[in-house]
């Protein structure tokens, strides 16, 4: 008797323990860091919306080739290693990356730490650091190159280079700047609303009026049910980098009853 009470008070103990183990495992957000994904184009649509942190509220930015920020970089490593980042990957520590409040995902950013001459390229995917006066956080990689490692922040200038790997060169980007042909990230995620019409011939007809109209917005129809069951087709014009270029657009081609959408 006394050996099987051993034995039960044996069998709970490990499925006590492995409840446990169990639970802890589910609550840890830890992946194996892998190869390299760039951001999905819906993933990059989802990180570019206005977001709240600590009671303050910020609205990401497009950004172009040659751009500068100047400000305070950290670093960040072993307490987030493993763990997903903004833009839905996996950090890995040893790997150029770093976290930006408001440049897109995947955008190339050359950080130079101005209090030593070092600098190092990496990749946004990431949000962050919410830390009053600080513009950048470089991963452990990045920031032992910059020597953030010693100097825990430093002074620095971050210029954009590039995107999704693509890096410009200085003189490149002096030429582009030149002659204003700066490459920009663009997200087709805002459009203008053309036109509603009840029967779906009259927006396939509105649809190939505006096909040519300009060749930088691609024209579609979207299905939506009325208030009274019936199919309703909206004409967007979408292709728009920015909220503010689509009101541009609308404003300059006077389209009184048009507005802005997002898809």
């Amino acid at each position: 008797m006394k050996k099987l009470t051993m034995f039960l008070s044996s069998i709970i103990l490990f499925l006590f323990i492995f409840s446990l183990t169990g639970c802890s495992q589910k609550r840890m957000i830890y992946k194996k860091p892998g190869a390299t994904k760039y951001t999905s184009a819906a993933r990059q649509r989802a990180t570019m919306r206005s977001y709240k942190v600590l009671g303050k509220r910020y609205n990401p930015t497009y950004v172009e080739v040659g751009q500068v920020m100047y400000g305070i970089s950290s670093w960040y490593g072993p307490n987030f290693h493993g763990k997903y980042t903004s833009n839905g990957e996996v950090y890995n520590m040893h790997a150029r990356t770093a976290a930006h409040k408001t440049w897109p995902m995947d955008t190339m950013v050359k950080v130079k730490n101005l209090q030593n001459g070092k600098s190092t390229i990496v990749r946004i995917n990431d949000r962050g650091p919410f830390v009053r006066g600080r513009i950048i956080d470089c991963s452990y990689a990045a920031g032992k190159e910059l020597g953030l490692d010693r100097m825990g922040i430093a002074r620095v200038e971050v210029q954009v280079v590039g995107f999704a790997g693509k890096v410009h060169s200085a003189a490149m980007i002096a030429k582009a700047k030149n002659r204003h042909t700066q490459t920009r990230i663009r997200l087709s995620n805002f459009g203008v609303q053309v036109g509603a019409f009840r029967r779906y011939e009259g927006a396939r007809i509105y649809k190939r009026k505006y096909a040519n109209f300009d060749h930088r917005y691609k024209p579609i129809i979207k299905k939506f049910s009325a208030v009274d069951g019936a199919p309703l087709y909206r004409v967007w014009l979408m292709g728009f980098g920015s909220e503010q270029e689509a009101r541009d657009f609308k404003a300059q081609h006077a389209m009184p009853g048009a507005f802005i959408v997002r898809k």
